[in-house]
């Protein structure tokens, strides 16, 4: 099988770092080339190292494969806006990979457009069909869970997972990335997108991909979704938190927020009364503590704006903390498999441990 070349449809988000992160995140974590990024709002910009064009057809030159949807939008649905791009891909013999709520593959215009082109569509929240509730292999398996949770939705819990995982496997450790979501699929290549699953078998859902993850390695990082505090998002972390049985829990907080993104009149709890709200709220078979702060410093311009919050959370919590993505995995990974009683080094705030 030839490998895929993706072209990212990122239209009107290319520049924004919250409806963007589908985009980002298969940027920064890619496992296959990505040659060229669609918005005509930025053509002839780069994004990282790829260019950015205005439409399918300009991207021609870079011989994509694949087109990618980059973008995640409230809901779950694209506008009807994205039905040109949608068909454009189609016509010009793309697969088309897209994590949406509403399936491409559903659609009776683009699958048959599909058909006659010779390619294919597909739907990566597509929930399997024949997901059920726990079994309770979620506390029989070998490995190490660790979930990412946060106190809000769209703040770095899958790139944390991954920030984590990446400096696991370097040092050694039979790591494993657990997608729970359509960017962590698209990136991972495996997982199912648990906000996609009926509310019944959530839980059923985690479980099947902890065990999953327990025939791959022996310490698995889960992507977190969602947030207990989220007015609209909530339902998806419990479940998750309790399908997927954690041993261990990594709170990751966007430095700076002060208010649940997009619900005004919602504030965020303080750091002390989240980590005591995901203590209380984990599975009482297995009560889980948080091992570790990941905080997302993207707001702070200078690193010492940056250690100045990691070191307030400290002492906020008395947990150590960090910015996996700005200042290395390390010190976390380190937090982390202390908690899980191995042996490890601290290192001061900042330092990437090596």
């Amino acid at each position: 099988m030839s490998e895929k070349r993706y072209l990212i449809l990122a239209e009107g988000r290319s520049a924004d770092p919250h409806y963007g992160k589908t985009m980002r995140g298969i940027v920064r974590f890619r496992r296959s080339e990505v040659v060229a990024i669609v918005d005509s709002e930025r053509a002839g910009a780069r994004y990282e190292d790829v260019p950015i064009v205005g439409s399918v057809a300009e991207a021609a030159p870079y011989a994509p494969t694949t087109a990618l949807v980059g973008v995640a939008v409230a809901g779950g649905r694209l506008g009807p806006e994205w039905r040109t791009l949608l068909v454009d891909s189609v016509q010009a013999g793309l697969d088309v990979e897209a994590g949406m709520h509403e399936f491409l593959a559903d659609d009776a215009e683009l699958s048959e457009l599909a058909r006659e082109r010779g390619v294919e569509l597909h739907d990566v929240r597509r929930p399997p069909p024949d997901l059920s509730v726990p079994t309770g292999e979620n506390l029989t398996h070998d490995a190490r869970v660790v979930l990412t949770v946060g106190s809000d939705c769209a703040i770095g819990k899958k790139t944390m997972a991954l920030e984590l995982h990446i400096e696991a496997e370097r040092r050694g450790e039979a790591s494993v990335f657990v997608p729970t979501g359509q960017t962590g699929i698209m990136i991972a290549g495996w997982g199912i997108a648990v906000d996609a699953v009926v509310a019944d078998f959530l839980a059923g859902a985690s479980e099947r991909l902890v065990v999953e993850g327990a025939r791959r390695g022996d310490l698995l990082w889960v992507e977190g979704q969602g947030s207990l505090i989220h007015p609209q998002f909530s339902g998806v972390t419990l479940g998750l938190m309790h399908g997927s049985a954690p041993h261990a829990l990594v709170l990751c907080h966007l430095a700076g927020a002060t208010e649940i993104e997009g619900c005004p009149g919602h504030p965020l709890l303080p750091l002390t009364e989240l980590v005591e709200l995901h203590e209380r709220l984990s599975l009482p078979a297995r009560p889980a503590r948080v091992a570790a702060l990941a905080l997302n410093t993207s707001l702070l311009e200078s690193d010492d704006q940056a250690r100045q919050a990691i070191e307030a959370a400290e002492e906020e919590t008395g947990l150590l903390g960090d910015d996996p993505v700005r200042f290395g995995a390390g010190r976390l990974v380190d937090a982390v498999l202390a908690h899980l009683g191995e042996r490890a080094t601290l290192v001061p705030p900042g330092i990437n441990a090596k």
